[in-house]
């Protein structure tokens, strides 16, 4: 019996990682030709045949390919071991996303607080990977890191919680669930607290995935690269994997918390529900990359204010006011 466990397991972490993979090489793909178009030009084109569909193929060879240097004066283990834990706190949330009513890897009761736990592991990495690197810009980015994404995990989980509250549930299945019916089921159509509380959480998010606006802890223009500026080859792939997953996982907690997770827009389904949750998350990936090519970079007094004068009180107006609605409807 354990062993038909750890062998369902094994392969359910398979088939996670072959899915990362193949979105973090469309996702390459698309920043690209997003970027070319937003610039009015093309993006790749060559390599690949239609529209450069294989570059991203073709630069993962290349950074498998290229040497792998570790600073003299690095901490070598926690050098090589951080890029290692910010992709593991990503991975291991996809677990939990509802795909489908049955597509899944497993329900916890307590979904949304195991989502909440494993991602933070991404800003211990990167504050490891900038101590680590002995170098004066990978440990400023990784303070700015730290400082945005610890401020910025309050009123992501507060907005959270409004969802968890409206349906009385943690399980991220259930949340789903209680969302079919139409569009207008859906958690972020049926209340304004919701629908402010989307937007919130979506900012929110972005700061924890550091896309712009708030890409502060890799700011090239100031920071060099920021915590990975040492980094080179696969273990530099590894961070942009993680980067690059945590945008679709973000894209997916949305969906299942607030825009109806597998459930379709009409009441009856024709469309599978895994390609309408997918469709969705892919969606809100494709406006992450829009507002990168489109947005300023904040400065950091515009980062905190944002955080604990805009985004947490209308977080905590969202919860209270879904709190209320609840008590009395």
């Amino acid at each position: 019996m354990g062993m038909v466990y750890f062998l369902s397991m094994f392969i359910s972490a398979a088939l996670v990682l072959a899915f990362i993979l193949l979105l973090v090489l469309f996702f390459v793909w698309e920043e690209r030709k997003v970027s070319g178009h937003i610039q009015s030009r093309l993006g790749p084109m060559r390599v690949g045949g239609w529209h450069g569909w294989a570059q991203t193929i073709a630069d993962t060879i290349k950074l498998m390919m290229k040497e792998d240097i570790v600073p003299l004066l690095a901490d070598k283990k926690l050098f090589i071991f951080a890029p290692f834990v910010a992709f593991f706190g990503t991975f291991a949330a996809f677990v939990v996303l509802p795909f489908g009513k049955s597509a899944r890897v497993t329900d916890l009761n307590v979904g949304i607080f195991y989502i909440v736990a494993i991602t933070s592991f991404s800003v211990i990495a990167i504050i490891i990977a900038g101590w680590a690197s002995n170098n004066k810009w990978s440990l400023y980015g990784a303070m700015r890191s730290a400082a945005q994404m610890v401020s910025y995990e309050i009123p992501m989980t507060i907005a959270i919680l409004v969802p968890v509250l409206y349906v009385g549930s943690l399980s991220m299945v259930e949340i789903s669930a209680a969302q079919s019916g139409g569009v207008w089921n859906w958690v972020v159509f049926r209340s304004p607290f919701a629908f402010v509380a989307f937007f919130v959480y979506f900012i929110a998010s972005l700061a924890e995935v550091n896309r712009t606006p708030f890409d502060i802890p890799e700011a090239e223009s100031e920071l060099v690269a920021g915590y990975h500026t040492e980094y080179t080859g696969m273990k530099f792939a590894i961070f942009f994997l993680a980067e690059y997953a945590a945008m679709f996982l973000v894209g997916g907690i949305a969906t299942a918390l607030f825009l109806g997770g597998w459930n379709g827009v009409l009441p009856w389904q024709i469309i599978p529900g895994p390609i309408i949750f997918c469709i969705k998350a892919l969606f809100l990936v494709f406006v992450q990359i829009w507002l990168r090519w489109t947005l300023p970079r904040l400065r950091v007094d515009q980062l905190m204010h944002m955080c604990w004068k805009v985004l947490l009180p209308l977080s905590f107006l969202c919860l209270l006011g879904i709190a209320v609605q609840k008590l009395i409807f």
